[in-house]
């Protein structure tokens, strides 16, 4: 599996009933309840996977919304959260935030530097191309609300969507509010299949 010059992917991880996050999310448990279950194949079994896993980190600049940044909701009340990957996230680029109350720039380890974008996903995947350039490949890392407005924005090229065979019941489902097929709806292209002992990498060109 390769990733074209310039492109805008999402990879997620969902469990065979829609959804990318269990219930009950919690500072505890960022995921939701059994939520972890779904990314078993990335640190159970992630030789497997390992051009998936390049996919994710082999980006030029990343967008993602507040809810994947941290559990703080509101206004930022000081600058001590810092996210939850430590003082050297795993992104090694600009990272630009969703988010309704602005903060100033985060610099960290390792060449992540996290901006706080107010004006929604279309400022963030401008400030993003810029960063990365014509050529630089940009992730929308999650969660699902912001794929979803890149979705809706008509600013994804491809996703990703490691499918983990597991049910979770409830929680936070990828394509609510997202019409798939028909004239109004995107056209998901399934391109590669990649089947491995804990998840299916399904890779898809999206158009409309």
């Amino acid at each position: 599996m390769s990733i074209d010059d310039g492109l805008v992917v999402a990879t997620l991880t969902i469990s065979l009933d829609g959804f990318v996050a269990g219930p009950n999310q919690t500072l505890e448990n960022p995921l939701g309840e059994g939520a972890e279950r779904l990314h078993a194949w990335m640190f159970d079994d992630p030789d497997s996977s390992q051009s998936v896993i390049d996919t994710i980190l082999g980006v030029a600049a990343v967008i993602q919304g507040r809810n994947m940044f941290g559990p703080i909701r509101g206004e930022w009340p000081d600058d001590s959260w810092r996210g939850w990957w430590g003082e050297d996230p795993p992104y090694h680029s600009p990272v630009f935030v969703l988010t309704h109350y602005p903060r100033e720039p985060l610099e960290m380890d390792g060449g992540t530097t996290f901006h706080f974008v107010t004006g929604g996903v279309e400022e963030a995947f401008e400030r993003a191309r810029a960063a990365a350039g014509p050529g630089g490949h940009i992730s929308i890392a999650g969660g699902a609300s912001t794929v979803r407005q890149a979705i809706n924005a008509g600013l994804l090229d491809r996703l990703v969507l490691s499918v983990a065979p597991i049910t979770l019941g409830a929680g936070e489902r990828l394509f609510d509010g997202v019409t798939v097929g028909g004239p109004d709806g995107i056209v998901l292209k399934p391109i590669d299949v990649l089947a491995t002992p804990l998840a299916t990498h399904i890779t898809y060109d999206v158009a409309r």
